[in-house]
């Protein structure tokens, strides 16, 4: 019986304003590379596919000035090369540059709120498990998560990161349950679902864009409308 329900943070319960692909759609633009936002959706998963591997591997906090700038390089890389566009040096640098001087907002997606209201109120402790190395509350608590969250455990808190089994089964143990008593939902199915799963988790898959393509087990969901049906 799941006995709680915790959540990875960003594209599961957050994502940026304004959008990453508006904002890489409206640069490239001023290279005659016309490519709409929708069109670089999955490009931009890929890359943020491999940023949480690396930060996994070794927190970004914990790394050279060098290396996190070789790891954007090839994060931008990957975005234009999944976009079918030449991943040409001085196009990286110079999209780099223009993305670092935006301002990036924090904003919660639609489902978020009623769906964790929904499944306190059906009697389900709330959590969340991030990899982030730095302070995360003054974030919720602009947000409005900070009330529905029992139990808040990052890579600096903990000193572990995703996909590793201590972090998930560290959160299970501050809110007094066994980890098969609790489930995990997040966007990445390597770092989140099978980390879950081999912590003794329930892994759930959020797919939002419907972008993963592989054969599952584990449940996948495009909303997050759909936790409660299929946990209580």
């Amino acid at each position: 019986m799941i006995k709680a329900v915790f959540f990875d943070l960003y594209q599961t319960l957050v994502h940026f304003e304004p959008p990453r692909e508006e904002m890489q759609s409206k640069l490239l633009e001023e290279y005659d590379i016309r490519i709409p936002p929708e069109k670089l959706l999955y490009p931009i998963v890929a890359g943020d596919e491999y940023m949480y591997a690396e930060h996994a591997r070794l927190p970004f906090g914990k790394r050279t000035e060098e290396d996190r700038i070789a790891i954007w390089g090839k994060y931008e890389a990957i975005v234009l090369k999944e976009a079918g566009i030449e991943p040409r040096k001085e196009l990286i640098g110079s999209i780099l540059k223009r993305m670092q001087q935006i301002k990036f907002e924090r904003a919660l997606f639609d489902d978020v709120l009623p769906s964790l209201g929904g499944l306190r109120d059906k009697g389900l402790i709330l959590g969340l498990i991030s990899n982030v190395d730095s302070d995360i509350k003054p974030v919720l608590d602009n947000l409005g998560l900070s009330p529905f969250l029992s139990a808040v455990l990052t890579s600096l808190d903990s000193g572990y990161s995703k996909p590793q089994p201590e972090i998930f089964r560290e959160a299970a143990r501050r809110v007094g349950i066994k980890p098969a008593e609790s489930a995990y939902v997040g966007d990445q199915y390597q770092i989140d679902v099978v980390g879950a799963e081999n912590a003794g988790m329930r892994g759930i898959l959020l797919d939002r864009g419907g972008y993963f393509n592989g054969d599952i087990k584990e449940l996948k969901i495009n909303t997050l409308f759909q936790l409660e049906k299929n946990l209580t």
